[in-house]
């Protein structure tokens, strides 16, 4: 059986040009539409790509309208489809509204695609007004509806916040209920979890299954120092490879400045993660 491949993105933070928000002057869409002539000049040529959430920082209808002109473009670019989920800085009303072009809704966001028999599901984590993340009691009835049949090359989860524990992040940056959706995906054909939310490049198993808590293309996180902690430009993805052996996730990092972007109290992560 032919191998495939996806790219996984995430945490792209974008907002409209003309937004005032606190990462607007930073042009977080240009790295995304850097990250798509990377994808066409290197030729890796995906079967579709994911990206986990945090689409825009705070958006509203017009921010999302902007991001889906933005993947759109970059879709065409490199031939493949761009699906997404929704992350803590995500807004469903808005996001309804302005990428999906539907009436407002706060009702969750998921889905299953078939891509020549590996199955992707896109899950809804975000919690309007929390940070942490955590499914309804419908999503997971609806998934285990949705693994019942086993997919003939398995199946790719798409999710915010991450399953499997992350060094140096609190407990509740993670998915609330995550024992709960390990139940549900334990047994099945589930043979990958792609998350973000964490900003950093993590690779793991819950359960056995291959869980990646990735970075992104806004910034990356880490201590500045015992009582501080910073956000950093940076840039990068994973690709992964679905062969008959299992997942390969490559991650590559693309050029940038190491810019400090701010600089706040550990105490405050919460509040500005």
């Amino acid at each position: 059986m032919k191998s495939m491949k996806f790219v996984h993105l995430t945490d792209t933070h974008m907002n409209a040009p003309s937004s005032e928000g606190p990462f607007a002057k930073f042009q977080l869409a240009e790295k995304v539409k850097q990250t798509f002539r990377h994808l066409r000049d290197a030729n890796v040529a995906p079967d579709f790509v994911l990206i986990t959430g945090d689409l825009s920082h705070e958006g509203d209808a017009a921010d999302y309208a902007y991001i889906r002109t933005v993947l759109d473009e970059c879709s065409a670019l490199i031939g493949a489809p761009v699906h997404v989920v929704l992350g803590n800085h995500d807004h469903r009303s808005a996001f309804r509204q302005g990428y999906l072009g539907e009436a407002p809704s706060e009702e969750a966001y998921y889905y299953s695609l078939d891509f020549n028999g590996l199955r992707l599901i896109g899950l809804n984590s975000q919690v309007p007004g929390r940070h942490d993340g955590e499914l309804d009691a419908a999503q997971l009835a609806w998934l285990k509806n949705e693994l019942a049949t086993p997919a003939p090359r398995g199946t790719i989860i798409g999710i915010h916040h991450p399953m499997m524990s992350v060094r140096g992040m609190p407990g509740d940056h993670l998915l609330a209920n995550r024992a709960q959706l390990g139940d549900a995906i334990e047994g099945t054909d589930v043979i990958g979890v792609m998350a973000g939310h964490v900003h950093s490049n993590n690779v793991g198993t819950y359960r056995g299954i291959v869980n990646v808590a990735a970075a992104g293309t806004a910034f990356t996180g880490e201590l500045a120092d015992a009582e501080n902690y910073k956000m950093v430009d940076f840039c990068g993805f994973n690709i992964v490879d679905v062969t008959e052996e299992g997942l390969s996730i490559q991650t590559t990092v693309l050029p940038t400045s190491g810019e400090e972007y701010f600089r706040f109290p550990i105490s405050l992560l919460v509040a500005q993660h």
